[in-house]
């Protein structure tokens, strides 16, 4: 079975066990400011696993398109991909524990067929500290399905974050408990790091083993969370049971959720029985047309074909979802893809028309699963092979610059060949965008003619890279990525964060000066994104000229009079066609099912604001007002061509 197959089937088993499907999220979700994509399946969920009603009821299924960007540097191995598709299904307070594991085990051996000896379990150790116990039930429910399939499955404790996991496998042992790094789930890690108020609880995970050998540089045992490659992780089942009421203590949660998400890639390889996940019916294609016009093999050039397969159909779906590079944000990440597949295709020797020839390949996996995605097609090719053309003109550019480096080397000095520092090619790469690999090419190939006009001679420069550059040319890289985190402070990594209490004040400010703005500037505002923190929110909205300080104060009066009313916040389901239909405001680019929650501030038919939003947000306007304070915009700036950008807090 391929993988396009097992998504579909994962689809049709939950549906006929009465889950809702509902459509993927887009990677950038405008509805969360609080993360650049969207990096998990349970991520557009979140407001229905704190306890709002989902529209389309307590089961849900889908699969949700994702990309971590963080996984950049990882992607040449054989598992790590920056973007991927989480197969989810959720129970908001309907079956629990038992009904969840049984249909996992249902699905993995009779509609995919995996050879379910090669299976392996983990579950939850339990935290005495907390009273929380051990899930003796979930381990009961695996070892109940495994022998009634005649499979041996002896329970085994593995060790602890603090004593290590250096005990491996007995023989017969499938079912294995952990503490609570591994097998507690929390945004923020395990039971002591959960955030106070935060659902939480054990999971149950689930890993396939391949017919490889152990390698013990990653310790002297395996076992099935060992990092070796021979076992892979498949699919986790998150039991929402608990909420951290204060630290050191939890309760249980009136109505427990299920949370499970799978790696399609992932199932997809276990399928095939091979560890290489650039094997399956989903990345291969790409693979076999990098073979074809490159006339490179993959078992030769193995790291590259992976690069690129990953990261051309990582920006693939960003281009679809809206998203263009640029040098901010989800921009920056999605034009690094496209560069960095770019400087790997010049190590397959493909220099021209690279864009044009791989990413139909892409289009053409999903089109059929995606409609969205054969719809923007030719947007896509016109975003990715524009980019393409720009990296061209910076590589050239940054060879002019380069040469310029060498000759002023050799001018000054008379000696060759002129040596280039890593704080020269650091540069290279920060201010021209010129890879580090690109330039050490150029250096080594360098040679020019060049005739003095001090001494009438003529001399051949040459250059090498200087013995020390990767030290230096690291330590640059290593003040840069300082200097994002700094930068990056607010912006959240986890799907739960930026649900507190301020979070909610700024993003109900946010839907009141959205309104304001169109009062004073006009209905041709539009949002065009959004980010919040604990100290500010930021907007983006579409807006051809200048926003003036007099017009500014006009929507600070506005927003500010609104807060004083203290109008409540309330929401409702509205069909779509609906919705719109009686003026609801949703954001620029983003797709919507049948139906939609909108949020209004203010009673009645005629309330102030009435916008498409998932939430959350407080309960009445007066709540910004707390404290004695107001709201303020501090900062009005253009962002890009025709869109403008405010920045605003209350204090």
């Amino acid at each position: 079975m391929n993988a396009q197959e097992i998504r579909n089937k994962y689809l049709e088993f939950y549906r006929q066990r009465g889950h809702e499907i509902i459509p993927r999220a887009q990677l950038v979700l405008s509805g969360d400011p609080t993360t650049l994509f969207t990096g998990s399946g349970m991520q557009p969920m979140i407001p229905y696993l704190l306890g709002e009603p989902h529209p389309k009821g307590v089961r849900i299924v889908d699969s949700q398109t994702c990309l971590r960007a963080q996984d950049i540097e990882d992607i040449g191995d054989n598992r790590h991909t920056t973007f991927f598709e989480m197969l989810g299904n959720w129970s908001m307070g309907d079956y629990f524990k038992r009904q969840q594991i049984e249909w996992m085990y249902e699905f993995l051996s009779d509609v995919v067929g995996l050879d379910m000896s090669r299976v392996y379990v983990t579950c939850y150790a339990g935290e005495p500290r907390y009273d929380i116990p051990k899930d003796e039930e979930a381990a009961m429910v695996w070892s109940e399905l495994f022998e009634k399939n005649g499979l041996s499955h002896l329970t085994a404790m593995i060790g602890s974050e603090a004593a290590g996991y250096a005990r491996g496998i007995n023989e017969g042992e499938r079912i294995f408990y952990y503490d609570g790094s591994k097998n507690w789930w929390s945004r923020n890690g395990n039971e002591e790091r959960t955030p106070v108020g935060d659902p939480c609880g054990p999971d149950s995970e689930m890993f396939y083993m391949f017919d490889i050998a152990h390698n013990p540089e990653f310790g002297e045992n395996c076992h099935p969370n060992c990092d070796c490659g021979r076992f892979m992780e498949i699919g986790n089942n998150v039991f929402m049971a608990y909420k951290k009421v204060a630290e050191g203590k939890f309760e249980l949660l009136d109505k427990p959720n299920i949370d499970h998400g799978s790696g399609l890639e992932r199932i997809a390889a276990a399928a095939i029985n091979d560890p290489d996940v650039f094997k399956i019916s989903l990345l291969w294609p790409i693979i076999q047309k990098l073979e074809e016009i490159s006339g490179k093999k993959y078992d030769s050039h193995t790291e590259s074909m992976r690069v690129i397969a990953d990261h051309l159909r990582a920006a693939t779906f960003l281009a679809v979802d809206g998203c263009v590079p640029s040098n901010k944000e989800q921009g920056y990440v999605m034009r690094r893809l496209v560069r960095r597949a770019m400087i790997k295709a010049f190590d397959l020797g493909v220099e021209q028309n690279f864009i044009e020839q791989i990413v139909p390949v892409v289009i053409g996996l999903y089109e059929n699963d995606y409609p969205e995605v054969k719809e923007r097609s030719q947007t896509v090719l016109d975003v990715l092979m524009k980019e393409e053309k720009v990296f061209r003109t910076t590589l050239r550019k940054g060879t002019v610059e380069l040469g310029k480096e060498i000759l002023r080397q050799f001018k000054t000095t008379r000696k060759m060949p002129a040596i280039i520092s890593g704080d020269y090619l650091f540069t290279m790469y920060d201010t021209h965008g010129f890879p580090a690999e690109l330039s050490l090419e150029s250096i080594a190939t360098y040679a020019t003619e060049y005739h003095d006009p001090q001494d009438g001679k003529r001399y051949t420069v040459t250059a090498q890279a200087s013995d020390t550059w990767r030290d230096e040319f690291g330590a640059k890289m290593r003040e840069q990525r300082e200097r994002s985190q700094t930068a990056q402070k607010g912006v959240f990594k986890g799907g739960l964060e930026g649900h507190d209490d301020i979070h909610k004040k700024y993003h109900t400010a946010t839907h009141l000066m959205y309104k304001a703005l169109r009062m004073v500037l006009g209905d041709h505002v539009v949002q065009r994104g959004s980010n919040i923190t604990a100290e500010r929110l930021r907007f983006d909205f579409s807006h051809p000229e200048k926003v003036t300080r007099e017009q500014l104060d006009k929507v600070e009066t506005i927003v500010n009079e609104v807060i004083r009313q203290d109008v409540p916040m309330s929401w409702k389901e509205y069909p779509t066609e609906e919705a719109f239909a009686r003026g609801a405001l949703g954001a620029f680019g983003d797709k919507y099912g049948d139906t939609v929650k909108v949020y209004q501030a203010g009673d009645g038919d005629n309330p102030f604001s009435f916008e498409i939003c998932g939430g959350p947000h407080v309960e009445s306007t007066g709540k910004l007002a707390e404290g004695g304070k107001k709201f303020v915009i501090t900062k009005g700036e253009a962002s890009s061509a025709g869109i403008r950008r405010i920045k605003a807090v209350l204090r």
